[in-house]
């Protein structure tokens, strides 16, 4: 299954890359959260834009640990362009698992907060990318 609401490009070679795996449990969101806004920071995004991306990254997470198999890890990775942030966070998942579709308010909230959002699941793993740019002020 895949679902894309816009034409998502993955970011060039050579960008700056971080990875971080967190137990799949809500208690360590907070990590990702906080890595999110670090790295929204450093590419001078305005505060609104940084909570929106911190958003999206919880509910992407929330809609990945609702079908994550027990002890699975997310595996998440911030790619850092010029004037965008990159995340895809990744997890294990239980046999047959779905992610919400794309009618669903989770999936509402994700492309009303970036760029671009998608998703795919391939039966033992589920991905979900968002894309934000910067907007120009």
């Amino acid at each position: 299954m895949t679902q894309a609401t816009q034409a998502h490009q993955g970011p060039a070679i050579g960008d700056d890359v971080v990875l971080l795996t967190v137990p799949a449990d809500g208690g360590y969101l907070g990590v990702l959260r906080t890595a999110t806004a670090g790295l929204a920071a450093r590419l001078h995004f305005a505060l609104d834009e940084i909570e929106d991306l911190r958003i999206a990254v919880d509910e992407a997470c929330a809609m990945l640990l609702a079908i994550a198999t027990r002890g699975a890890e997310l595996e998440c990775r911030f790619a850092v362009t010029d004037d965008a942030l990159a995340v895809e966070v990744a997890v294990s998942t239980v046999r047959g698992a779905r992610l919400p579709s794309e009618s669903s308010f989770a999936w509402k909230v994700l492309t009303a907060l970036t760029t671009s959002a998608e998703a795919e699941t391939n039966g033992q793993q589920a991905t979900i990318r968002l894309l934000t740019r910067r907007t120009e002020n």
